[in-house]
């Protein structure tokens, strides 16, 4: 509702840039506002743009729910916080030679780009935010999104090849801290679950992830269960007999990145540890709903994606989700058998290479 009403009017009352000469780029600011999820998408693009503009600054301006996850990305040279106000003065009063607006669809990012003057700003032309940007970029909901993000870089002249590989970087100093939480285990091969996501919609519920756990126990296979502090409920009801190891609440999300670093594979509903998994080059078992899979699911055969494709899934669209009449329905077709199934799949391939 800010963003519909201060954001719209800034930017009407906010004049176009004028096209400036460019100049030598030797320092870069990314406004990444949101989730955790957009922000590993994006880690990849920042990796590019670093290895193109090898002597340049690389700072973030993120929010502090996702800040955190830049610290997975060795190239950034500094993380600002958008919803901090010394922060945010701070970006306003630096000479960037490039200003690269993230955000797909709200427009105060885009007002915060071109409050900084920049020679060279580029962002997403979803709607009049279009007319605060040098460099204009289409979006659509028919991208990975991690494609979408790509398209932000083609300004500059660089078309990159986004890397199937891992582009996370865990820190040893985290790697340790997994290390030792999980030796009660003793080098066993581990079943990472996150059961949780940013909207109640696209929660499985700790019952069936409960009743997964049971499956692999029975077979010798541990489940750790990982998250925030929000979801140490659903942790405790899923190892409730014993099934495995409850870490919700108990890492960082640099930890919580290290512990999967770890794991044999991930399961994870459509949520922003699914993609650290991804950037961390682990299978995945995810579940999707009412999140644009098209645009968000994993890709390649290291990954098994659940959707169930009902006619009214998906149903986000710019990251709102409307009030399901029908108990989201999507997510709760999904059965354990399903999910044990992909589990086993991808587990078998694990053990063949290792």
């Amino acid at each position: 509702m800010l963003d519909r009403i201060a954001g719209k009017t800034a930017v009407l009352l906010l004049t176009s840039p004028t096209s400036a000469v460019r100049r030598e780029i030797r320092s870069f600011l990314l406004i990444r506002p949101g989730g955790i999820g957009d922000a590993v998408l994006l880690i990849p693009i920042i990796r590019v743009i670093k290895k193109q503009f090898t002597q340049a600054k690389i700072t973030v301006l993120a929010e502090r729910r996702n800040a955190s996850t830049f610290q997975l990305c060795p190239e950034v040279d500094q993380i600002l916080l958008y919803d901090r106000l010394s922060d945010l003065i701070a970006v306003l009063r630096t000479d960037f030679d490039v200003v690269i607006d993230t955000e797909q669809w709200h427009r105060l990012s885009a007002v915060v780009a071109r409050l900084t003057r920049a020679p060279l700003l580029i962002g997403y032309a979803t709607n009049e935010r279009a007319r605060l940007f040098t460099h204009p970029v289409a979006y659509g909901h028919e991208n990975y999104e991690r494609d979408s993000f790509s398209r932000l870089v083609e300004p500059l002249g660089i078309h990159p090849e986004v890397p199937d590989h891992a582009y996370l970087t865990v820190s040893s100093e985290a790697a340790q801290t997994a290390d030792m939480l999980l030796k009660g285990l003793d080098g066993k091969p581990f079943v990472a679950i996150f059961p949780g996501a940013s909207i109640p919609e696209r929660r499985w519920g700790a019952g069936k992830y409960g009743e997964v756990a049971a499956r692999f126990h029975r077979h010798g296979i541990p489940i750790v269960v990982i998250g925030g502090k929000e979801d140490v409920s659903d942790g405790e009801k899923i190892v409730a007999g014993k099934f495995g190891l409850n870490l919700t609440g108990k890492t960082s999300l640099v930890e919580t990145a290290a512990v999967i670093n770890k794991s044999a594979l991930l399961v994870s509903a459509d949520s922003g540890i699914l993609h650290i998994g991804v950037g961390l080059d682990k299978p995945t078992v995810s579940l999707f709903g009412p999140g644009i899979a098209k645009k968000w699911a994993p890709r390649g055969d290291r990954h098994i994606v659940l959707n169930k494709g009902l006619t009214c899934s998906p149903c986000t669209s710019f990251g709102n989700t409307p009030e399901c009449p029908i108990n989201e329905k999507c997510m709760a077709e999904i059965s354990v058998e399903e999910v044990v199934a992909a589990v086993e799949k991808l587990m078998g391939k694990f053990l063949q290479e290792t």
